[in-house]
């Protein structure tokens, strides 16, 4: 009779916190417990990769160009496009490639998969639940007149709930926190890992940031921002553009720095 039903999440998340300071749970439970609450509320346009920021094949390209930006990309799956980027045709598997060099006389489009569309404010548990049922990795998400918005994987879903999973964003720990790309339209572009300190990003990039408040890269992004940093949300620091490659509902993750156009107005704080 003493013990009490909870009326309500944050009454249960309350009982399950007092549970782990007593014990009963270890913090890795309690993270995942949340986090599986967290994608009963978030939708696919919560946590998708922006439009912006797709790799995206054109079926109309030479063979040579799909396999070499498959290579210099390094993901396991691509949308493919024709003429545009709101005419999704399907989607190649990377491994599927290899067949172009195995059997002369294959085209990429004869390698295309049936491309799986969603409204961006799909549930990310019936998400989770589709993708499983119908075995598939990844989805493209589209607004209300059938644009594409962005792109969602089965292991960005994941990550809300076991946090962040090793894959070809993630740098090599021997490559240190901070690794360069191919430059992008306005120069120079680096991949750099949200807990970088403040204090190497200045000295690596020439910029005079304020760390007081904040320690790491991650932590001043957010700062920036006003909340938890969102994969596609970006923010100015010096003449350094900063994106939020990966993140999940806790943290920011990785962030893609690269040079601004040289007539931009520099920020000093």
């Amino acid at each position: 009779m003493l013990l009490r039903t909870p009326d309500d999440r944050e009454q249960l998340l309350g009982l399950l916190r007092r549970s782990q300071e007593r014990d009963l749970l270890d913090a890795e439970a309690m993270s995942m417990i949340e986090g599986v609450l967290k994608v009963a509320e978030l939708s696919a346009s919560d946590i998708m990769v922006p439009r912006s920021q797709m790799d995206v094949i054109d079926v109309s390209q030479p063979t040579a160009d799909i396999v070499a930006f498959a290579i210099r990309t390094a993901h396991s799956r691509f949308p493919v496009v024709e003429d545009e980027r709101d005419n999704v045709i399907g989607i190649l598997h990377a491994k599927d490639l290899l067949r172009l060099y195995a059997a002369p006389g294959t085209t990429v489009r004869s390698l295309l998969r049936p491309a799986t569309l969603i409204p961006g404010s799909l549930r990310l548990n019936v998400l989770l639940r589709d993708f499983r049922s119908n075995r598939k990795h990844l989805a493209v998400v589209v607004d209300e007149y059938g644009g594409v918005s962005g792109l969602i994987t089965i292991e960005d879903v994941l990550e809300q709930i076991v946090g962040e999973i090793e894959d070809e964003f993630d740098l090599d720990e021997s490559a240190g926190n901070v690794l360069e790309l191919e430059p992008g339209p306005n120069g120079p572009r680096w991949r750099v890992h949200a807990l970088t300190p403040v204090t190497q990003f200045n000295e690596r990039f020439g910029t005079e940031l304020d760390d007081s408040e904040s320690d790491t890269v991650g932590g001043l992004v957010a700062e920036r921002l006003g909340s938890v940093p969102r994969r596609g949300d970006s923010v100015v620091l010096g003449r350094w553009r900063v994106d939020v490659l990966r993140a999940d509902a806790r943290a920011v993750r990785l962030l893609r720095v690269e040079a601004r156009p040289d007539d931009a107005p520099v920020e000093t704080r």
